[in-house]
């Protein structure tokens, strides 16, 4: 049987429907297609594992919504870093320092549930203020002791929806000196939103007190990616790099002065601001940031009618323009910009 999201799928479509009603599912139409998605996976697949893979992935997205959900009005930092770190290394207690100052000032902060770095950032912010995404693994990997018990930590099974958690999740992103997994995480990070795959956050790269972990790998970036044309210099304005705490929550303060958040609507991007401008600024960002500017000019208005699905969001101030879809560093300037004014 072949069905489709369209509704020609006769009686099928009639029984989703009764099913939605009966249960009072939000949003109905997103969840027809979620049932019809099931549906056709389930009939397209043969093979065990992967509907496994799909049911299960789904599971823990369920699960990580139903954490998540009540603190969805809170700005939260996800913490990368490693779990071979201890207490008495100076990095340990600069992390412990740097989530301790987050909480202070409202944050909420993510890590992946572990000792060292991970650890540290659940001690600063405290329980109250943690969550802890962890994942399954056959060593090194217990939940720590600031989150063993608590009902915002998470196990994973699968890397993957893991890193889904800590990304979707995040006002801002930082890492700490750490192995393998760190290192992923972090170029991952920087790759999505490179990419124009993860909305625009604040990604902090903070340093041991000499400098030789994040220092050495922008040292590389300059001489060997630069050089040889792998990325481009605007790509620097991606990230912060500080050996400084309170330095590193003022970045993440500072980006969300003026800026809010922002969406596509079509090609339309939609930059949605804490305040409105004024009409000087406006002009003066359109003149300094033409070059992310496809077509058309800069303009400030109202929510259009399909952010509905926001309502939150509906009554801020919007700038709207036709991104160009490949300068996402300089898009990064043109917001540090619009929190200066």
């Amino acid at each position: 049987m072949e069905l489709s999201l369209e509704r020609v799928n006769g009686v099928i479509d009639d029984r989703i429907d009764e099913l939605i009603a009966q249960t009072g599912a939000h949003y109905p139409e997103i969840t027809r297609e979620i049932i019809l998605t099931a549906l056709t996976a389930a009939i397209e697949s043969d093979y065990p594992p992967n509907l496994k893979l799909l049911r299960n992935s789904m599971q823990e997205m369920r699960y990580t919504n139903k954490i998540f959900g009540p603190y969805r009005n809170r700005k939260k930092v996800t913490i990368f870093g490693s779990a071979r770190t201890t207490p008495e290394e100076n990095i340990y207690q600069k992390c412990r320092t740097f989530s301790k100052l987050l909480a202070e000032r409202g944050y909420m902060v993510i890590t992946g549930g572990g000792g060292g770095i991970m650890q540290a950032g659940n001690e600063g912010a405290g329980a109250d203020n943690s969550f802890a995404a962890n994942i399954r693994l056959p060593f090194e990997q217990e939940t720590n002791p600031v989150m063993k018990e608590n009902p915002r930590s998470i196990v994973y099974r699968y890397f993957f929806t893991r890193k889904l958690a800590f990304l979707n999740e995040a006002h801002a992103v930082v890492g700490f000196p750490g192995g393998f997994g760190t290192q992923d995480e972090v170029m991952e990070t920087i790759t999505l939103v490179q990419t124009g795959k993860m909305a625009p956050v604040p990604v902090v790269l903070i340093d041991d007190d000499n400098g030789d972990y994040w220092e050495n790998l922008l040292t590389f970036m300059k001489n060997t990616l630069l050089t040889k044309g792998l990325i481009s210099g605007q790509d620097f304005g991606l990230f912060t790099l500080t050996r400084d705490p309170q330095e590193a929550v003022q970045v993440i303060d500072d980006f969300y002065r003026v800026y809010h958040s922002m969406r596509f609507v079509d090609n339309i991007l939609i930059v949605r601001l804490n305040r409105a401008l004024t009409a000087e600024q406006v002009a003066t960002l359109e003149e300094e940031f033409h070059d992310i500017i496809a077509s058309g000019h800069l303009r400030q208005g109202e929510a259009l009618p399909v952010e509905n699905d926001q309502l939150d969001l509906m009554d801020l101030p919007r700038l709207m323009f036709d991104f160009n879809h490949r300068c996402y560093g300089l898009l990064h300037s043109f917001i540090r910009r619009i929190n200066t004014f």
